[in-house]
């Protein structure tokens, strides 16, 4: 493994998750890796394959030049055409929503009760 690769890559994708106010758990779970998967990655332990390199750009709204290292660090119009994110990505929303799909579905139903008395106060 090329650990300055590797460095490059878990810091340029640390700054992009950041800048969208991501956690690692949303990263993960949007490019399909475990969340300890992608803290390695982050910190530079491991070299994303070519899938998951291309899964990382379109995610984290970077180019592959930018996670690889190739480009200046901020430049680049993909930045300043980047929507800032919308309400409903909280990052406590995103939370609930990971919790909730893992419950089973009677549960759900009864949190959707609960959400929607919660709603009428």
């Amino acid at each position: 493994m090329d650990k300055k690769l590797a460095t490059t890559i878990g810091a340029a994708a640390r700054a992009a998750r950041t800048r969208l106010e991501l956690t690692q758990a949303d990263v993960a779970e949007r490019i399909d890796v475990a969340t300890e998967v992608y803290g390695r990655l982050e910190r530079g332990g491991m070299l994303p394959s070519v899938q998951t390199l291309l899964k990382l750009c379109h995610e984290l709204h970077v180019s592959a030049d930018e996670l690889l290292g190739l480009s200046s660090h901020g430049a680049g119009p993909s930045r300043s055409a980047e929507p800032p994110p919308s309400p409903q990505e909280r990052p406590e929303v995103r939370r609930l929503l990971r919790t909730v799909r893992q419950l089973e579905p009677s549960k759900v139903k009864l949190l959707g009760l609960v959400a929607n008395a919660l709603g009428r106060r």
